[in-house]
């Protein structure tokens, strides 16, 4: 697992900003699929960097910070669409 933590970050982070790019020009019926299953990605490296806290600090700090700002933008985009 650990040889493998970073390409499914990167893989997170991609689907993520896939999503909020597919929110801002198509639905977000069609958007929250790549959202979720990025945020789920991330969430099972968060996991495992968590559990391992001594080896990965620095790390968890960048992604705590960067999980919080992914999850308001996405709620900034929802809140949009509900009230167009």
């Amino acid at each position: 697992m650990k040889k493998y933590l970073r390409e499914i970050e990167v893989s997170g982070l991609i689907l993520v900003i896939i999503g909020v790019v597919m929110s801002m020009f198509i639905s977000n019926q069609y958007a929250m699929w790549p959202c979720g299953v990025g945020l789920a990605l991330w969430l099972i490296t968060f996991l495992y960097r968590a559990f391992h806290w001594q080896e990965y600090e620095r790390e968890n700090k960048q992604n705590i910070t960067i999980l919080i700002i992914a999850i308001v933008l996405l709620f900034i985009q929802m809140y949009r669409r509900l009230w167009l």
